[in-house]
């Protein structure tokens, strides 16, 4: 698809389809331990050196140091380890601090169309961006441009819309609380709610069930709640991988006695066994046993799995009245329970096993853990969340919670682990297409002015307005949204009809090789470097799974004097596109970062005094009503919920296939073709499959083959993928994004979330012809 251009050397979307030399091994059945402080060192050494590169690590996660960039699995509130980061923490500072550069020479040697022949990998290794650069109409090479200039192109092209809602402002998760802040004020003082951001593909589902049933789009625990709690249900996440911190407190949760049961399509090293690298028995070889119990729930099984769950609860109840049921809590706290009981008798155990493709026995097996527990949390991640039922499992999900009474007590309740640092502060900030009216009054009474109301674009609708040549401008804060988004050459055509395009980066990714008539690079600065103002050296601060709010201060020298904080590039983009329409003073803003968390605490509740509170060691916590067991919802009370099963129905030969991370990366960075936890070596284009699918399909292990998902009468096809032979269920596979995105529909979406679903992407696989 060449979006209404007809030159043969457009760029293309996709990482190049070819294959490597791949090398195949077991599935590891411990996770960390001393391969991956030598994975950890090799990093560090080869992109930042010993010395740069060490004292970043030392300054990682600590008090007075940065935020990791990358999950936002939280710190301990008390003492820290001297070495508070993970094996992809260790990848993620060692590609910011990384020592080598792109400047002008670099963007001179390659024209984008050759940049896009490189793998992302390639792209991530090639260094750290150091200057904005422009594309300009009709240019095949990326040339240097000033600040100044860069932010008078983003100003005509703003200023020339028709109206503000041609404009579409993105947010990666990566951005601070205070960039983020300002970065609304200046959309909605400009004149639109289009504010998408990365929450819109990952955690929305969470938020909207949330949201609905207890009065807050975040988890209710803490830290020591995990760690001391007598169960945890890990439902569709790969802590080892995606979350390699959590490793460590789940390991302290058995230790203290709890249990942990993992449901998940995928038996994932992360929740076999704990190597813990800092213990000498750990880089030894010895590992903690985590998951008591492994459910191999079928992809999109879930709501039936929860069903079942929810059986055993009221048949235990049944047999010993006033055991198991928390009736007090439900006559005081909640509503809906007689409409859920009556809904759930109808539900019949053979569906519950069909769907979920778990025999009734390991059901009951997991039912009986839950229900003798004391305490219990669930945690889950994109594996819930990105099903086009993926609300309706969520509100299921806290169902088990609420009739149990398991929720708004220590040591009980949800947790919707967030899978980038600050995602889950943005939203807090205001990053939401459809904020609530009584943040819309308090921003007005703040900045004098009347923000609108109408409902922006989010991810889904802001490709759709840009494909149809609504949307003219299209500004990312971070992130890589080419490559993050579903249905890749969808997506491009999309950003290929915009007038503008710019991103605010400190990496080249992809996305800056698709862009639109013109295309405008940002470099700013990284995490641990060093944000020197008029005012003196800034902190910024970043809110993390469990709501709490902590300071982050870059330590090291910036990779270029020429980088620009993102606050300041958001400064001076605001003061440059509004001119006199706006009153803000954006230029102290940029001078002095106290004077933005100020305005902060008058707009967003929870943040009062932030300026002493975010000087604390450790930071603070948000209010969280639900842990008082005080529910903000319509009705004032927890809603349980009715949420019928709705199975996706294959057609013969067909599979359900979900796109997910390999060891290598941290959502689309590419650190290495490697995922050493699942036996693969310098290969990312693989396809896991049941081996007795592979069996039926005539296919062998390692056999090239074609990919080609379904809906709605489409096709979409990933070519040349290698079978990998998998212990999943049958009728699942699973592919490593960014690579198999090209083949999640547009406008296949979660119900009330709208959320992709790159975790049930209905496929048939065939043989690769070359």
């Amino acid at each position: 698809m060449k979006a209404n251009k007809t030159e043969d050397s457009l760029p293309d979307a996709e990482p190049p389809r070819k294959l490597e030399h791949l090398e195949r091994g077991e599935p590891k059945n411990k996770a960390v331990g001393s391969a991956a402080v030598i994975s950890s060192l090799k990093h560090i050494n080869d992109q930042a050196g010993p010395v740069r590169g060490t004292k970043a690590l030392l300054k990682m996660n600590q008090k007075g140091g940065f935020d990791c960039p990358s999950c936002a699995w939280p710190d301990p509130d008390d003492e820290r380890s001297k070495f508070e980061f993970c094996e992809n923490g260790a990848k993620a500072v060692a590609t910011e601090t990384t020592k080598k550069r792109i400047g002008p020479d670099f963007f001179s040697k390659y024209s984008v169309a050759e940049l896009a022949e490189q793998s992302d990998f390639w792209l991530n290794d090639a260094g750290r961006l150091t200057q904005p650069m422009l594309l300009d109409r009709d240019s095949t090479h990326y040339k240097p441009v000033s600040w100044e200039d860069a932010f008078s192109v983003i100003a005509e092209e703003l200023q020339a819309a028709d109206n503000p809602d041609e404009a579409i402002f993105y947010t990666s998760g990566r951005a601070s609380n205070e960039a983020a802040f300002l970065y609304q004020l200046f959309v909605r003082q400009y004149g639109t709610n289009n504010l998408p951001d990365c929450s819109n593909m990952c955690h929305e589902s969470s938020g909207a069930a949330l949201n609905q049933t207890i009065g807050i789009g975040k988890g209710t625990v803490t830290l020591e709640d995990i760690e001391k709690t007598d169960c945890i249900l890990i439902m569709g996440q790969n802590p080892g991988t995606n979350h390699p911190r959590m490793l460590t407190s789940l390991e302290q949760t058995v230790q203290n006695g709890g249990k942990i049961i993992s449901i998940n399509p995928l038996l994932e090293t992360g929740v076999k066994a704990f190597a813990h690298p800092q213990k000498v028995s750990g880089m030894m070889g010895k590992a903690t046993p985590l998951a008591s119990l492994h459910l191999p729930v079928k992809i999109n099984g879930d709501l039936a799995f929860l069903k079942g769950m929810l059986k055993c609860v009221l048949e235990a109840e049944a047999r010993k009245p006033g055991s198991v049921v928390d009736q007090h809590f439900i006559d005081t706290y909640a509503q809906g329970y007689e409409a859920f009981r009556e809904a759930l008798d109808q539900v019949t155990w053979d569906s519950i096993v069909e769907q979920s493709g778990l025999n009734e026995a390991d059901i009951r097996k997991a039912a009986d853990v839950f229900i003798n527990a004391k305490e219990a949390i669930t945690c889950w991640a994109m594996g819930l969340t990105q099903h086009h039922n993926a609300v309706e499992t969520i509100r299921e999900l806290v169902n088990l919670h609420l009739i149990t009474g398991k929720i708004g007590r220590p040591r009980s309740g949800v947790c919707p682990v967030r899978g980038h640092s600050n995602v889950q502060g943005d939203r807090t900030m205001g990053i939401w297409e459809k904020m609530p009216e009584m943040f819309h009054e308090r921003l007005d009474k703040e900045f004098r002015f009347t923000s609108p109301r109408d409902h922006g674009y989010d991810t889904i609708d802001a490709i759709q307005a840009m494909h149809a040549e609504r949307g003219r401008v299209f500004i990312g804060l971070g992130g890589n949204f080419l490559s993050a988004s579903p249905d890749t050459h969808y997506t491009a055509e999309a950003m290929r009809r915009c007038k503008l395009t710019a991103h605010i980066s400190t990496k080249l990714n992809r996305g800056h090789l698709v862009t639109g008539e013109r295309g405008l690079i940002l470099p700013c600065l990284g995490r641990s470097e060093i944000d020197q103002q008029k005012s003196g050296e800034q902190f910024v601060t970043v809110e993390n799974s469990m709501g709490v709010v902590q300071q982050s201060q870059g330590r090291l020298e910036p990779a270029s004097s020429d980088l620009l904080s993102e606050v300041a590039i958001v400064c001076r983009m605001a003061e440059q596109a509004l001119g006199a329409k706006s009153e803000v003073p954006w230029s102290g803003f940029e001078d002095n970062y106290d004077l933005i968390r100020d305005r902060i605490e008058r707009v967003i509740p929870g943040f009062e005094n932030y300026n002493q509170k975010a000087r604390q060691p450790g930071g603070f916590y948000l209010p969280n009503g639900v842990k008082e067991r005080k529910f903000n919802t319509a009705s004032g009370k927890a809603e349980i919920t009715v949420n019928p099963l709705d199975p996706i129905a294959l057609e013969s030969g067909q599979l359900l296939l979900q796109t997910f991370r390999s060891h290598d990366q941290f959502n689309t960075t590419i650190y290495g073709n490697n995922d050493r936890y699942r036996g693969i070596k310098n290969e990312r284009r693989v396809i896991f499959m049941n081996s007795e699918d592979m069996k039926e399909r005539g296919l062998k292990a390692e056999q090239p083959v074609d990919i080609t998902s379904h809906f709605e009468g489409e096709t979409r096809t990933a070519e040349l993928f290698l079978v990998i032979p998998y212990e999943t269920p049958r009728g699942c596979a699973a592919a490593y994004y960014p690579e198999a995105n090209v083949l999640v529909p547009i406008k296949a979406k979660a119900k009330v979330s709208h959320t992709p679903i790159s975790k049930s992407v209905i496929v048939t696989v065939k043989p690769h012809i070359a």
